[in-house]
């Protein structure tokens, strides 16, 4: 069991396959994009599924999501998923993409046992998308989300950030859009991830201006407290239902109390926290032939040292020195 000393139990885990993305987000890295990590340093497909075996049979993780960069450049990313689905007990395995190359892949994934995605989309205006994103790829994440949706890894969830001057003004039309296709939409305040710090506290859209905005249009009522549980959104549903959407208030609304998240980075470390500043190297035990019960023990280690919070309501928070793109949302 993978236990805090706040009592916190992690069953949920973030696994980054790859710190290479094929968007440039403003928000994430900077135009010319970054160092990526030299291929001995990541963890090798047998490393990934010996670790989720080891969680998921000895530590009591009962979820794993798959996430990067962007997953899909993971050439093995179908036989990891292959080989998580066949462990006993099976875990729920979902994937976090920005949605290009997944209507592609979406069908493969399924198959192979993927239970659901999370598809980054940030407008429904495609010069927008271009300049939020500085890639000119709307239409193939439009596609990755139908073939998401027509291939059965529902419910198909859609990932939001609104960003002053450009897409805040989206909210409503994003919300009617989620509807009509049947995707899940989830508003994600802007968190302190970009490498080059040019994220700033009071510029950012908050859940309450998220809200407003919403309310505007639809009809909102929330989610009782206990349906909620671990998860890090906050739903509404939607003009009486069955339609929902949620929004994560990472930086106004703290969470940590109710975490049950462990993260293994794409070179093989686990992070407490997406904000943690510390990492407990798994790769050198991995590469040093250590048996599953020293790897597990480093791992309960690691987590036993879990701080309170991730520090994002103190407004002197100072963004991690590790980019999203190496460490996995």
């Amino acid at each position: 069991m993978l236990i805090d000393t706040y009592g916190r139990v992690a069953t949920d885990l973030r696994v980054s396959l790859t710190d290479r993305c094929n968007l440039r987000c403003t928000y994430c890295m900077p135009e010319e994009g970054l160092q990526w990590l030299a291929k001995p340093d990541l963890l090798t497909d047998d490393e990934i599924v010996r670790l989720v075996r080891i969680a998921v049979t000895t530590l009591g993780v009962t979820e794993v999501r798959f996430t990067g960069g962007e997953p899909l450049l993971r050439p093995g990313l179908v036989s990891i998923v292959q080989q998580c689905a066949a462990l006993e007990p099976r875990p729920r395995m979902s994937l976090t993409t920005n949605g290009i190359g997944l209507k592609r892949t979406a069908a493969a994934l399924k198959d192979a046992g993927l239970d659901r995605v999370n598809v980054s989309l940030d407008t429904l205006r495609p010069e927008v998308f271009k300049t939020l994103t500085r890639r000119d790829r709307h239409h193939d994440v439009l596609a990755g989300l139908e073939a998401a949706r027509d291939a059965g890894l529902t419910p198909v969830k859609v990932n939001t950030v609104l960003m002053p001057g450009l897409n805040d003004d989206e909210a409503p039309d994003l919300l009617a859009w989620a509807v009509e296709h049947g995707y899940e939409l989830r508003f994600i305040e802007q968190m302190p991830l970009d490498a080059q710090h040019g994220w700033k506290r009071d510029g950012m859209i908050t859940a309450g201006d998220i809200l407003a905005s919403l309310r505007t249009r639809f009809d909102l009522t929330p989610e009782d407290d206990g349906e909620r549980g671990s998860a890090p959104a906050e739903r509404w549903t939607v003009d009486g239902g069955p339609h929902r959407v949620g929004v994560i208030a990472s930086v106004t609304r703290p969470f940590c109390r109710a975490c049950d998240r462990t993260r293994l980075t794409a070179d093989g470390q686990v992070r407490t926290c997406l904000f943690a500043r510390e990492e407990t190297d798994l790769r050198g035990a991995l590469r040093s032939e250590a048996p599953d019960e020293e790897i597990a023990r480093v791992w309960k280690q690691a987590m036993w040292g879990k701080k309170a919070g991730s520090g994002l309501d103190d407004p002197s928070f100072l963004q991690p020195d590790r980019p999203m793109s190496a460490i996995g949302g």
